[in-house]
């Protein structure tokens, strides 16, 4: 069996890489081809085009690079075309994943869709393409699988794949300071994103904690696919170290993190971190996305918990000040800490425990077998 399989960014790399996994322990004779990065390399996927070139982050940033977007476009059908896969994998990334769903249905190949669209929090008009062109989705949030089975579509909820990533083996906080030749003080984690427009919009301003913080040290979470350079163009020197791989080690041994808005928010609610939820983009993608969105929370942990569990800093807000004085709070009160602790075990237990991602390929085998045997010269 052959399948096709498209992540753009680095989450949908981790996530589709712990899928493939369990893929082929499920089926060893699988092949599997498709977008992604590293992570997906190594699991087993020949991978024909690296999500670094894929991600473009707003309104305006999307405008800028609709040729090159559309390129992608054009190569990805003509590369499916040639591949003729029995069916198509696609892991979140909305804006390229649901035209290359309606475009999939087309040619007759099954299409197979993990960690849904937010269409809850905005543009829920897809849930109409998703209808008609996915045939079956995959959710990973708790209160996803009701909002897309009361539109009508083919819903399967696994638990949240992140679970899936939590290290049984994990490092010592000695053992992980000695690796990354880091001072014997406690840490603030500085995760800006994986983009290069966000952690330029982000990192300025989160490092500025270092003057505030002299007791600490500040570390940054590197993203896949960026360089130790960039970091340094970012801040214009290299006085707060970047690790890389080391996210998930960083995330436990730290006293506190300050986070770009994104799946980060939610591993680091998993992995028990007191953060403070940050985001700032171009002011026009901002007016635009405050018209659309319609959700009273932009972090994962407080949509799950339905509670500001933590603290979010949107746009002004994300101020030096207030950066400070939400940081003060996590690190100095310990009832703000405790309260925290005591949401974070609640969110653990709203996620479904581990076992995600093999019991999202256990499904989807399943599936495409029946699929196969109801019609022989299906895909």
């Amino acid at each position: 069996m052959k399948i096709y399989i498209i992540a753009g960014e680095a989450s949908g790399d981790l996530h589709g890489s712990n899928l493939v996994k369990e893929l082929l322990r499920l089926n060893t004779s699988l092949q599997l081809r498709g977008w992604g990065g590293d992570l997906m390399t190594k699991a087993g996927v020949d991978i024909v085009k690296h999500y670094r070139d894929l991600a473009f982050m707003g309104f305006i940033e999307v405008v800028k690079n609709l040729s090159t977007i559309m390129r992608n476009f054009r190569f990805c059908k003509e590369d499916l075309l040639a591949y003729r896969p029995d069916a198509l994998i696609l892991i979140d990334y909305p804006g390229f994943n649901l035209r290359m769903a309606k475009w999939a249905h087309q040619q007759g190949i099954p299409v197979l869709y993990y960690i849904a669209p937010q269409a809850w929090a905005w543009k829920e008009n897809r849930v109409h393409a998703m209808r008609k062109h996915i045939d079956q989705l995959y959710v990973v949030l708790p209160f996803e699988e009701s909002f897309f089975q009361k539109h009508g579509i083919s819903v399967f909820y696994s638990g949240h794949p992140l679970l899936d990533t939590e290290e049984t083996n994990a490092q010592s906080r000695d053992a992980f300071f000695k690796q990354h030749a880091l001072k014997d003080q406690p840490l603030i984690a500085l995760l800006p994103g994986s983009r290069k427009q966000e952690i330029r919009a982000m990192l300025p301003l989160m490092a500025r904690m270092k003057a505030h913080y002299p007791q600490y040290t500040l570390v940054i979470a590197g993203a896949p696919g960026q360089t130790p350079s960039f970091y340094r163009e970012v801040l214009e020197d290299d006085s707060i170290p970047v690790l890389f791989g080391a996210t998930s080690g960083l995330l436990r041994h730290a006293k506190a993190g300050l986070i770009t808005s994104g799946t980060a928010t939610l591993e680091a609610g998993i992995s028990g971190l007191p953060q403070v939820v940050c985001y700032k983009g171009s002011a026009i993608s901002y007016a635009i996305a405050k018209r659309l969105v319609k959700v009273k929370y932009i972090s994962l942990v407080n949509l799950i918990l339905d509670k500001p569990a933590v603290r979010e800093l949107i746009q002004h807000d994300f101020n030096e000040e207030s950066l400070k004085t939400a940081l003060d709070g996590l690190l100095n009160d310990t009832a703000v800490a405790t309260e925290l602790a005591s949401d974070y075990d609640h969110l653990r237990a709203c996620l479904g425990g581990p076992g995600a991602s093999r019991r999202t390929a256990t499904h989807m085998l399943k599936i495409l077998q029946e699929r196969s045997n109801a019609s022989p010269t299906a895909r």
